[in-house]
C-alpha cells in the first residue's frame, strides 16, 4: 500500500470517528421541545416540561419586544449556554434556532420567531391561544 493511500485511509477513519462523536454529543443534548395533543388545536409544541409554547404576532421575526412585565407573564423559552439547538425535530415543521435577549440570555426560536410560555398555565394546558395576539405553536402548520 502506498503512503498516499495509507494517509487517505487514516484521514477517512479520523473523519468518520469525529463525526460519530459529534452525533453522540448531539444526541446527549437535552430535548428542548416536545408536543402534546390539544382537543381544539391538535398537536401543539411544548417545553420538555409540557408547558405550551407561544409566539407573539406583535413581535416581528428576529426581534425581542417582550421584556420586563411582559416577560414575567410570558416567560421566554431559554436555552442554557453550551446547549446545541438542533435545526429540526422529527414531527415538527420549521427551523429552530436562538436569538439573544437584551439581558444576553439565549431564547429559543422557531422560524425566527421567539418562543414563550404563559406563566399562569399548568403543564399540559393551552389556555391563551389567540389572546392579545399570542398564539400556541402547532407542530405542523401556520405560525
Amino acid at each position: 500500500m502506498s503512503k498516499l493511500t495509507t494517509v487517505a485511509i487514516a484521514s477517512l477513519a479520523l473523519l468518520v470517528s469525529g463525526s460519530g462523536a459529534l452525533s453522540a454529543n448531539h444526541a446527549m443534548s437535552p430535548r428542548l421541545v416536545r408536543t402534546i395533543m390539544d382537543d381544539n388545536l391538535g398537536e401543539v409544541l411544548t417545553t420538555a416540561t409540557k408547558q405550551a409554547v407561544y409566539t407573539w404576532k406583535s413581535e416581528r421575526r428576529g426581534t425581542i419586544r417582550c421584556t420586563g412585565s411582559c416577560a414575567k407573564a410570558w416567560p421566554p423559552v431559554l436555552v442554557k449556554n453550551g446547549v446545541t439547538v438542533p435545526m429540526h425535530y422529527a414531527g415538527i415543521t420549521g427551523d429552530f434556532g436562538t436569538i439573544r435577549r437584551p439581558d444576553g440570555s439565549r431564547q429559543l426560536t422557531l422560524d425566527r420567531r421567539a418562543l414563550y410560555t404563559y406563566a399562569h398555565e399548568k403543564p399540559g394546558q393551552v389556555l391563551c391561544n389567540n389572546v392579545d395576539n399570542w398564539f400556541a405553536v402547532k407542530a405542523k402548520g401556520s405560525r
